[in-house]
């Protein structure tokens, strides 16, 4: 069989490339083992989203009497939580399936293998295109930890059918998902352990913002352990064990399960990229800005590039490839990393945009920088949510914006506005000439804002 486009992988980064080269109207066949969904419906940003939920419900029913109201006694239901999370993804996942089945693409259930840089078998069928879309995707990470594997251990796809409450748990990792699926735990009442090998939390942040996040979250009585050398799992009838180094000294942290949460890894395994003649790279596809791999006519986008493993950002990849794979007679789309955005779904929530000043210092960008409590805004104190800061950075001379980073209640949604700014190249003069309704959360964006100006003399 031959078509226009062969694209492999039907989640968020697949599905985007499938509808750009459709909409553009080309023959698109897509190619899946399943199951059908994506790691974004699937295992990812939905049943996640979904359980926390939960646990965001659980927390804010503790703290009644803060707000004047009788206290509540909260039980956790793990199995029904799993339970609302199970509905929630089969749902989302269905719509997914039905856009698949759009009976003006091909769809292919089974395994790709290429058989040469312009064949793949798929199933028993051998499939031709002018143009391939790689987006398998990614998978926990296998990490060579002695003793791990023998004790038994969680990824952050298993842990999600988790049904019985473990009474304590010690979590491998710093970045967003080992923090909110720690944070989740600890507030159904499991005693949480976090062991971070770096010198922060979320470390490829700003220091402030891992700072910030670990007070928060040694406050609802999690132990965090940054610096931590991991040696090796031990394990016997009473729990498992995990040895480190910390400030040079072997300790040990004891736990009933293990949550491994130190990252994930592209799916390459069985494509046989090698017959394909396609650059990999220490487990990751090579592309450039227009997605394009050592193959100019095989694009890979999303996880199994590893470059901006986020579910937005796999989408624009994929509707770059999608458009270059069908409009070779125009110029080429490239991706711009300017607004690449992320945010983590801890409470407080983390949100961060553009350039940061580790960044900053680095390449030797100059900029201003400004920052605002929330423990001194007054819809934050209202709403008892006073963790954290926004800052801000911007050039120097014209105050125009250059990233940002949010701590603090609701950041997630606080962001899309400063994008909205950053988008348009707007400046911190922009930002205060916005009107701000009052009160809210988001008038907080303009006391940074104001720091910034004043500096300028603008």
């Amino acid at each position: 069989m031959t078509h226009d486009v062969v694209i492999i992988g039907g989640g968020s980064a697949g599905y985007a490339a499938t509808r750009t080269a459709r909409d553009a109207g080309a023959d698109v066949a897509i190619v899946d083992h399943g199951p059908l969904g994506g790691l974004c419906i699937l295992r990812g940003c939905m049943p996640t989203k979904a359980i926390l939920r939960s646990a965001e419900v659980a927390a804010l029913f503790r703290r009644a009497k803060e707000f004047g109201l009788s206290p509540v006694s909260v039980q956790a239901d793990l199995s029904a939580i799993v339970d609302r999370k199970d509905r929630l993804v089969r749902e989302f996942a269905d719509y997914r399936i039905q856009q698949l089945q759009d009976p003006r693409l091909t769809l292919y259930q089974s395994r790709a293998v290429f058989r040469s840089p312009h064949e793949i078998l798929a199933g028993d069928t051998i499939l031709s295109a002018g143009s391939f879309i790689l987006a398998t995707g990614s998978r926990p990470s296998e990490v060579p930890i002695p003793g791990l594997t023998q004790a038994g251990y969680f990824t952050s796809d298993t842990i999600l059918d988790l049904r019985t409450q473990p009474g304590s748990l010690i979590v491998l990792g710093g970045g967003a998902v080992a923090l909110e699926l720690g944070q989740f735990f600890a507030r159904l009442g499991t005693k949480v352990t976090i062991l971070q090998r770096g010198r922060t939390l979320l470390s490829e942040m700003d220091e402030d913002v891992g700072r910030a996040l670990e007070a928060s979250l040694i406050g609802e009585g999690i132990e965090v352990v940054t610096g931590a050398q991991l040696l090796h799992v031990t394990h016997d009838a009473t729990g498992k064990t995990v040895w480190a180094v910390k400030d040079g000294r072997e300790q040990s942290y004891v736990g009933e399960e293990i949550l491994q949460a130190l990252g994930r890894q592209p799916n390459i395994e069985g494509l046989r990229l090698d017959l394909a003649e396609v650059t990999v790279d220490d487990g990751r596809i090579v592309v450039d800005g227009m997605m394009c791999t050592s193959q100019a006519h095989i694009y890979a986008v999303g996880d199994v590039n590893d470059v901006s493993p986020i579910v937005h950002l796999a989408i624009l990849q994929g509707e770059i490839a999608g458009y270059n794979a069908t409009h070779a007679d125009q110029p080429a789309k490239t991706i711009d990393h300017r607004l690449d955005t992320e945010v983590v779904f801890t409470d407080p929530q983390v949100a961060v945009l553009g350039l940061n000043e580790s960044r900053a210092k680095a390449d030797g960008i100059p900029y201003l920088t400004a920052s605002y409590p929330f423990v001194d805004h007054g819809k934050a104190l209202c709403l008892g949510a006073t963790q954290g800061f926004v800052k801000l950075l911007t050039a120097p001379q014209t105050g125009e914006i250059l990233g940002a980073e949010i701590v603090g209640p609701e950041a997630g949604e606080l962001i899309h506005e400063l994008i909205a700014v950053m988008y348009y190249h707007g400046t911190a003069a922009d930002l205060l000439r916005m009107p701000h309704y009052h009160p809210t959360l988001a008038e907080i964006l303009t006391y940074p804002a104001e720091s910034i100006v004043e500096r300028l003399g603008a």
